[in-house]
């Protein structure tokens, strides 16, 4: 069998054991383009629930509440049983069918028996009671519902089928906060608040037996600062309020490499934006694809050339099929070099733009001073795995909270790849250098997101809007992911490294809380060993203090996750941190020595198919030599 013949049997193999990633499934628009403002005024600005459109508005008090009612009226396919009670004159009747769409407003019932539908119609109250399943509806609205609804509408499908729209007397938001939030936001506030406590008085004991292990104790006491100060300052950030009136020109910048499955979701989500026609372009690079990725893109675009005329779509989309590869930082700056906006957008080819990402982005550029923003980046697909669940809630604590406390500052070390926006002008004076970039004599090929953000961060301020949202896919397979963290912790390590040179000028509590935040990172695994090895092998003692230290850090991570979401995704959170300590935190050390490695792991790149065949020539060597 030859190289090639096993690469080829390793792929149909790998295609075998694919996990279907689960997605919020939304009932589709008729329409391409819901959110983009209309300026031939050829379509009504008064939506289909009888809301104003946001180009309409001529003022900055109704946004929120045209924010809201938008997310209101979002549509999901769903299967749910639902036992509807109907009340009339004093008699009860109950039946059950099916709910197979819901939003905020109310639910779509399929109902296969005419008495059944009788029975609603003649009604003079009706209750509703089902169950939203996680991943059904947005994180957080997984509950138990029992409430009170009335016909809007009926359809006749069949004989056999009869479709009604019922709408709550209130909207399931409101329904969650009265039924469930409070009482959950009650009980996290309190276990925020033992759980803080203890941690400190657990730093206040290091302090008193801080001369037996001056640098254990020491470390412990830093570590936990700095971590409680996160949270901390993370109470303090406020996102920037939308002015409507505040829309520069932005430039969107799609860098594409084998991204079949996701590339068109990403292309519509991000011209389909609440944002003016003649402010937005959208630009995707396809830096030479082996998979359909062009064919898709060409595709997508086509089609949107041809239903988009009333909005611009051909002045303000295009595509660039690059001829070799070159790398993300090249086809981005091919991007960047095409476009014609002062603002530019960097957004990754799995992420998918909230209709009003741009909107919200924009708003820290008003400070002349700002270099660039980073959006806030939930996961897509939560509910595929637990894998996908750990790292729902780490996400969310990482950008709530870790970036949150960072843009208190306005330092955010990291603007994220799946959405951050520049100053175009910043990235062109320094795109020399980040496309050439070398560390210690070796290629940086990854990182750019991080790269680029130190570029900015030696000039100019960064800041995080918590308002500007993407959802991003996320590895649903151990392997995948732990090649994606070690790409990662090899990053951070080499632009920690770099930053480390400059952020000493930055305001003095963001400086010392960076370096702390390098520090504790590289020296956890001594830390550990020394605990739980050491310690217990020398002087036969139990490493109890230590455990109890890492189950309440773990604790204050599922805790905070409950009470910024109220999801059940909440106790992941402890999952996180026991996989972190039991094998993400042993990748820093080899990250340590191979930092110069380029390959990407997660999606097979010009440098990860030489490995690849250099693996298998390896392999192929042995089987022929025995």
């Amino acid at each position: 069998m030859s190289i090639k013949d096993l690469i080829k049997k390793k792929k149909s193999q790998k295609k075998d054991r694919i996990i279907k990633d689960i997605l919020l499934e939304t009932k589709g628009d008729r329409r391409l383009f819901p959110n983009v403002p209309d300026k031939s005024q050829q379509r009504s600005n008064i939506d289909r629930r009888g809301q104003q459109r946001l180009d309409d508005l001529s003022s900055n008090n109704n946004i929120n509440d045209f924010i809201k009612a938008n997310e209101a009226g979002i549509r999901y396919k769903v299967s749910y049983d639902v036992e509807v009670i109907c009340k009339n004159k004093g008699t009860k009747s109950k039946f059950f069918c099916k709910g197979i769409d819901i939003s905020m407003t109310g639910i779509l019932l399929q109902i296969r028996k005419k008495q059944d539908m009788q029975s609603l119609e003649s009604a003079d109250s009706i209750e509703l009671n089902f169950e939203i399943i996680p991943g059904t509806m947005p994180e957080g609205m997984e509950m138990k519902v029992k409430i009170f609804a009335s016909i809007v509408r009926t359809q006749i499908v069949s004989e056999d089928e009869i479709l009604c729209g019922l709408q709550f007397k209130e909207e399931l938001s409101i329904y969650s906060t009265r039924k469930k939030d409070r009482y959950m936001l009650m009980i996290s506030s309190l276990l925020l608040f033992f759980i803080t406590a203890f941690i400190i008085l657990m730093r206040a004991e290091s302090v008193i037996y801080f001369k037996f292990n001056k640098w254990l104790y020491l470390y412990s006491i830093i570590a936990a600062f700095f971590l409680l100060s996160r949270y901390l300052f993370a109470v303090f950030y406020r996102q920037i309020p939308i002015d409507i009136k505040f829309t520069p020109g932005v430039s969107i910048i799609i860098p594409c490499f084998n991204e079949e499955k996701w590339i068109q979701r990403t292309i519509l989500s991000c011209i389909n934006q609440d944002y003016p026609v003649d402010k937005l372009e959208v630009i995707i690079v396809d830096d030479c694809s082996t998979d359909k990725s062009a064919e898709k893109i060409k595709e997508i675009v086509n089609q949107l050339y041809k239903e988009g005329e009333v909005f611009e779509v051909k002045e303000r989309l295009k595509y660039i099929l690059m001829e070799e590869n070159g790398g993300k930082r090249k086809a981005l700056s091919k991007g960047v070099l095409g476009a014609k906006h002062n603002l530019v957008v960097f957004v990754d080819s799995d992420s998918f733009l909230d209709p009003f990402a741009i909107r919200n982005l924009v708003q820290p550029f008003k400070e002349p001073k700002m270099g660039g923003v980073s959006g806030r980046t939930d996961v897509a697909n939560t509910y595929t795995n637990v894998l996908t669940k750990i790292q729902s809630v780490r996400y969310h604590i990482a950008f709530r909270v870790m970036k949150a406390a960072e843009g208190v500052f306005d330092a955010v070390t990291c603007l994220s790849g799946p959405l951050a926006c520049y100053k175009k002008e910043i990235v062109l004076e320094n795109m020399e250098d980040w496309l050439n970039q070398k560390f210690l004599g070796h290629e940086a090929t990854f990182g750019d997101d991080r790269s680029m953000t130190n570029f900015v961060l030696r000039k100019h301020r960064t800041s995080y809007q918590d308002s500007a949202l993407c959802y991003t896919i996320v590895p649903n397979s151990h392997k995948v992911f732990l090649k994606q963290q070690m790409r990662w912790k090899r990053s951070w390590l080499r632009e920690s490294l770099i930053a480390s040179k400059f952020m000493w000028k930055k305001e003095p509590f963001a400086a010392l809380t960076f370096y702390i935040g390098v520090m504790v990172p590289i020296f956890a695994p001594i830390v550990v060993v020394y605990n739980l090895i050491y310690i217990p092998m020398v002087y036969k003692v139990f490493p109890t203090t230590f455990l109890v230290g890492l189950l309440l850090m773990s604790m204050l991570m599922s805790i905070a996750q409950l009470f910024l979401r109220k999801s059940t995704t909440w106790v992941f959170g402890m999952l996180f941190c026991i996989y972190y300590e039991a094998v993400l935190l042993w990748q820093m050390p080899i990250a340590w020595f191979t930092f110069w490695k380029s390959t990407w792991g997660t999606r097979m790149t010009p440098s990860d198919v030489k490995a690849q065949e250099q693996k298998e020539k390896n392999k192929f060597k042995i089987i022929k030599n025995s």
